[in-house]
This record gives structure tokens, C-alpha cells and sequence, in this order.
């Protein structure tokens, strides 16, 4: 699965949320979520084959985290939107200035 098709599902962008604060058990991610721990399970691995997150043990636990390098790649396509947006928003101001 590759990192688009990961996040396009709205419960695995939601995992991806509650990692932004930090280091998570499945156990919160499951509370947080309110879907079964299977669906969590499910999720996560996803997440993990698409890169996103990564696991660690510690000791009986299993902690999640984001993956910065499998992040990136979402973020260098976005690049360029972002671009055109500013430059949208740019020129709006300008006219809104224009106009007052």
C-alpha cells in the first residue's frame, strides 16, 4: 500500500493525528478511536507496510510512532499545491487591498 492509499481512509488519518502528539500503545490508540482493537490492529499494519508509522516493543507493550522519511513523500507531492495556494491567497490580498 503506498502512503496515499494509506491516508485516504479517515480512521487511519486519524491515527496519524494522535501520533503527531507523540509516542502511542495501541491500547490508547484503540480508547481514542473508539473501533475495535482488530480494526486498530488492522489499521496500524497498513500504516506500517505504507511506511507512516513504526513500532517498538517495550516490554509487553507495543508503542507507535510516526515515521518521518515515509511522511515525506506525502508532503514533497503536496509541495507544490501549497505553492499554488499561496500565490492564490497572495493575490487576493493584493486585490483586497486594491479595493479598500
Amino acid at each position: 500500500m503506498s502512503p496515499f492509499e494509506a491516508v485516504a481512509e479517515p480512521n487511519r488519518r486519524r491515527i496519524l493525528d494522535l501520533l503527531r502528539e507523540g509516542e502511542r500503545p495501541a491500547g490508547d490508540l484503540v480508547e481514542a478511536l473508539a473501533i475495535s482493537q482488530p480494526g486498530v490492529s488492522k489499521h496500524l499494519k497498513l500504516l506500517r507496510e505504507a511506511g507512516l508509522v513504526s513500532v517498538r516493543a517495550d516490554g509487553q507493550r507495543r508503542l507507535y510512532r510516526l515515521e518521518p522519511e515515509g511522511l515525506a513523500g506525502l508532503e514533497a507531492w503536496l509541495r507544490p499545491y501549497r505553492q499554488f495556494w499561496a500565490d492564490r491567497l497572495s493575490r487576493l490580498e493584493q486585490h483586497l487591498e486594491h479595493e479598500q
